[in-house]
């Protein structure tokens, strides 16, 4: 998160709210904001949501599968990636993360599955 100059700016239940600059470090070679950009902070955002569900004494959670739709591009600014669970189950998560630039624009939209693993004792 911090390579790619991620900041939360909200983590609750049920919404988690991380910014990302549209800068060098997040643009591909056009000079647009990067997919992958994108989907970093997606599933960065769908992850701290996780983690607040679950006991970190007595879960792990990792990233099972992750999609993204591109809807608009973005050369510079800010954009905000605004986790929202559609599921919480007990191995497995849901949770839908819209990207959205300064102006409430929707830029990308992805879903991410979370697995909860229980740490062996």
């Amino acid at each position: 998160m911090e390579a790619l100059g991620m900041e939360i700016m909200k983590t609750e239940k049920q919404l988690v709210e991380i910014k990302m600059p549209v800068d060098h470090r997040t643009k591909q070679p056009m000079g647009f904001l990067h997919g992958g950009a994108s989907v970093a902070l997606a599933e960065s955002a769908a992850s701290i949501g996780a983690l607040l569900q679950v006991n970190p004494n007595e879960s792990r959670i990792f990233g099972i599968e992750i999609n993204a739709n591109h809807i608009k591009s973005k050369r510079d600014g800010w954009v905000i990636g605004r986790a929202t669970p559609v599921h919480i189950g007990k191995r497995t998560m849901v949770w839908e993360i819209n990207i959205v630039d300064e102006q409430d624009v929707l830029i990308s939209i992805s879903r991410c599955t979370i697995g909860v693993v229980p740490i062996a004792k």
